[in-house]
Order: C-alpha cells, then structure tokens, then sequence
C-alpha cells in the first residue's frame, strides 16, 4: 500500500493492514452455481488471452522520451480483455518494460516481475534498480531480467480518473479529525461526490478494477514474456496481488517473493485492514516519537515521546486555525508527516524539517508538505494513484453501507489511535456508496504446483501489520517467514540488511529457502 495521497479531501502504500488460520483448516464456502460458472469462464478468458498473447510477444522498442526510461530498458505493450469473461470483447493495452540480465546467457534465469503496491503504483521504475546499480539487487541482477509493468487503469495502462486533477490537488484540504456532526457530514458529501465522478469519469473500467483481473493480467504478460513460469516479486498491496495470482495460478509460479504483506483473509480485504491498519499507525508514529526525542540533541524537540506529541499536537492546531503559508493545513500535514511511519529514510528529512518550523523557519514546512499543484496530468499522477487505489479497494470486496457502522468504528478507534484513523475513513468512505457491484474476494490457499514462497515482513510495520505475514504463511503451505524484529519499515527487500540479503538472494539464485522460519534482527536505524 501507497501513502495516501488523499487524506483529508473527502492516505502508500495504499491501505491496510489479524487474524491466523490454518491452511488446512479454511473451509471454502460454497460458491453458487453462478458464481463458479463465472469463475470458470473468466479462467477459460484468461487462458485464451494468455495463448493470444504468447503468439503475439512483445515488440521491444525503445520507451518514449517523456516516460523516462533511458536506454538499456526497453518497452512494449500486452494487450489483455477488459473483462475476462468476454475474451474477445473490448481490450486494452498494458505498458510493459524490461532490462535485460546482466550476467551470461547461462546466468539467465528467467523475467522477475514486480509490483510496488497501492492499489495505483507503477512497477516502470523497477529496471532502474539495474541502471542505477543498486548494489543489493546486483546479484540477481546477472540471473534476471527485471519486468515492471503499470497495472490496469495506471499510468499508461487504460489509466482512469475519479477527479479533475486540478481539482484533486486544491489546498487547503478540511482536518480530517472532525469537531461536529457537520464536518461529518462534509466528508460524507465529498466521498459521495467522489465515488460519483469515478462513474461519470470511468464507468466502462469500474467493474473491472479488481485484484483478480490483475491477477489475471500478470498472466497475459507471462506468457506474452514466453515464459512457462514467472518469478514474481510483490511488496505492500502487491503481496496481495501475488497471493491472488499464486490462488489462481499456483502453476505459472517458478520462484515468488512477498515482501510487507497484505493480510489475505477474505475477512480483512478491505474495510477490516485498513481498521487495523489504524491501530499499528499510532504504534509505529510512537517508535519515531521516541527516536525524535532521544535525539534531542539534533532537533530539539523534546527529550520525550509527550514532549514531542505535544510539539506535534500545537503544530496541527496552529495549521487549523489557518493553513500555514496559505497552503498547509492538517490534511497536508498528516499527508507529510504519515511517511514517518511508513519508511525509516523519512525519519531524518521530517524531524529536521519539524525542527525548522519549531525553530521559526516556516517556509522549510511549507516546501515539504503543500501539494504540488503542477501534478494536475499526465502519466502517474497522483489523481491516477488515487483513483485506483479506490476503485479496486472498492471493487474488489463488499463494504459496509451503513455510515452508523463507519462512524462507531472510527469513533471509538480514534480515542485511542488518532494519528490516521479519521483520514483513513475518509480515504475509503466512496466505498460505502461505490456504483458498481462490488466482488467477493479469492479465498487464498495452496494450489497444486505451487513453490515454497518467501514471505519477509518487519513487526512493527504500520501499513500491513504483521499478522498479515502470518496468515499468508499459513494459507501457502510450505512458504518461509522471515521476521525482521524490532523493526517497522515498509518495504524491507530493498533495504540493507544482511541477514535478510543474503536469503533473497540464495532463494531467488538457487530456489533454496532455510529449513524453517528465521527471525533477523533489524536495520540500522536511521542517525541524524
């Protein structure tokens, strides 16, 4: 999951993220006769997209100049049914690209695709991990060729809209912790408004927005790849995406990591883990709180977590009363200083930009934090990342429609975990009132053919909490739970830990995973 970009207009990691159930012990509900005739015609769909796409392959080009792609990366196109129910209806274009591996022929293992997450992100980027050398993907560099890929309705990729970008971008934003009755019930109105213009702006995709036919999609790109079986490479809301496609494909899958997971339970996706997401926001804001106060000596912000949390608490009323610099309210500033949470490279840049604005220096915050109202286009613009996120969580899951349910949910979770919890709500409120008929999430469980999967996760991570990694590991039966305690980043795969590494590495390498679960100890925490 993406931080949300929209917090307080109406939140990445996307949204997120208990529960722990046997593999074995997860009894399938019985699907109508409608439903499985559904299911069996969307998988005939996508085995005969698949066997289109494999005769097609990709023509390689060049990217275009403003995707910014340099050579050696190349691009192409995977054209996929909009619904694969009717393969041979409607279809759109999906923007691949790839780097080459940099090792030998022989060294070459195959494509390793990727997702970052969101719902809304784009894995484009991921060659560059080649390009830019970054030196933890060096080895797996030389065995693969990296694959990014922007999703359905992202990007370059059918993209859709919910908003006038410009629009989406206007400051201020309200605070999204609110006073009244009647703040609620303008948040309301704007969730409403919201879900409304995803219709008039992009009714044809709505319907099949969901995780499924991503799933799906990723399949079509295997085999335009000419590929028997992908490796697969998901973090935050691509976990989710991963564990779908290892349900419905279990056999395509040669090696899969998920890195930050998503808790599959089909009682979590959606509303559910974006409550619990709440709760572990509050715990791992805490964690920077009390790393900001042990360096009081560079931010003189107070030597205690309170200390800080009342710094904090002044700065969102002062924001209240009037935006700062015009622009900067308490919307804008739960959008910045949520990536805190989120990423330990944040935790230096945003105390040292809280301890300028303490120190007099305001306009420090307002370069930060105000929205960058030059992304009102384009390609992956944050109304893009937005408009997906909401339309799959949407289309993916049923909601609940009472707003009772929603404000007693919220209410009571906010005494105790207020740093996203209201933002949080309004983030996924166009739920409660979505246009379209919303799906029942894939019971995600071992399938016949499928590998060890290795699952990586830190404790203390705020967007998918840590039982997701465990119920995932208990429903893929034979994967690999590498723990790294104490410690919260989301996202952890990139990060430099040997520990954590080297098992990336020998299992992508050689498909070897230890003999059972290994708790690594953390990264080093970021210095000022």
């Amino acid at each position: 999951m993406r931080p949300k970009s929209r917090t307080a207009a109406l939140g990445s990691a996307g949204a997120l993220v208990t529960a722990t159930l046997i593999a074995g012990a997860v009894a399938a509900p019985a699907a109508s006769a409608d439903s499985r005739h559904g299911q069996d015609r969307e998988a005939r769909g996508a085995a005969i997209a698949a066997a289109r796409a494999a005769q097609a392959g990709i023509d390689w080009q060049d990217c275009p100049a403003d995707w910014g792609l340099a050579k050696p990366i190349q691009c192409g196109w995977v054209s996929v049914p909009l619904d694969y129910a009717k393969p041979y209806g409607k279809q759109i274009k999906l923007a691949v690209d790839r780097i080459g591996n940099t090792g030998t022929a022989q060294e070459r293992q195959g494509a390793l695709v990727y997702n970052p997450g969101g719902p809304g992100g784009s894995g484009l980027r991921f060659p560059t991990r080649v390009t830019n050398k970054n030196p933890v993907w060096a080895n797996v560099a030389k065995a693969y060729d990296f694959v990014g890929f922007d999703p359905r309705g992202v990007g370059h990729s059918a993209p859709i809209s919910c908003i006038d970008p410009q629009e989406f971008v206007k400051a201020p934003k309200a605070d999204p912790v609110p006073d009244t009755e009647a703040d609620k019930s303008a948040q309301r109105k704007l969730a409403r408004e919201y879900a409304d213009g995803c219709y008039e702006r992009s009714g044809a995709m709505l319907p099949h927005m969901t995780t499924p036919n991503t799933a799906r999609d990723m399949d079509v790109i295997r085999a335009a790849l000419g590929e028997k079986k992908i490796n697969y490479l998901g973090v935050s809301y691509g976990t989710y995406l991963g564990a779908v496609y290892g349900t419905l494909f279990p056999g395509h899958i040669r090696r899969m990591i998920v890195d930050s997971v998503v808790n599959p339970s089909k009682e979590k996706i959606w509303y559910q883990a974006n409550l619990d997401q709440d709760v572990a926001f509050e715990g791992r804001w805490k964690d920077w709180e009390d790393w900001v106060a042990k360096n009081d000596a560079a931010f003189h912000l107070g030597t205690t977590r309170d200390a800080v949390q009342a710094k904090w608490t002044a700065l969102r009323a002062t924001a209240k009363k009037s935006p700062i610099g015009g622009v900067v309210g308490p919307a804008e500033l739960i959008s910045y200083f949520q990536s805190a949470p989120y990423y330990d490279s944040a935790w230096v840049p945003i105390a040292t930009t809280f301890a300028k604005y303490v120190a007099g220096d305001t306009q420090a915050l307002v370069d930060a934090a105000a929205p960058d109202m030059s992304d009102t286009a384009g390609n992956i613009s944050a109304e893009n990342g937005n408009a997906v996120y909401t339309a799959v969580e949407c289309t993916d899951a049923k909601w609940p429609t009472s707003w009772k349910k929603w404000d007693r949910d919220n209410t009571r979770l906010n005494q105790n975990y207020p740093f996203m919890t209201w933002a949080n709500a309004w983030m996924n409120l166009p739920c409660a009132t979505w246009p379209v008929k919303q799906q029942t999430p894939v019971d995600v469980r071992t399938g016949k053919g499928l590998p060890p999967v290795l699952i990586v996760q830190s404790t203390r991570d705020a967007a998918t909490p840590y039982d997701g990694a465990v119920e995932l590991h208990q429903r893929f039966r034979g994967s690999r739970l590498i723990t790294e305690k104490d410690a919260g980043s989301h996202g952890v795969t990139g990060l430099v830990n040997p520990c954590i590494n080297g098992r990336v590495d020998t299992y992508l390498l050689t498909g070897r995973v230890d003999p059972a679960d290994v708790t690594c100890g953390p990264h080093a925490t970021p210095k000022p």
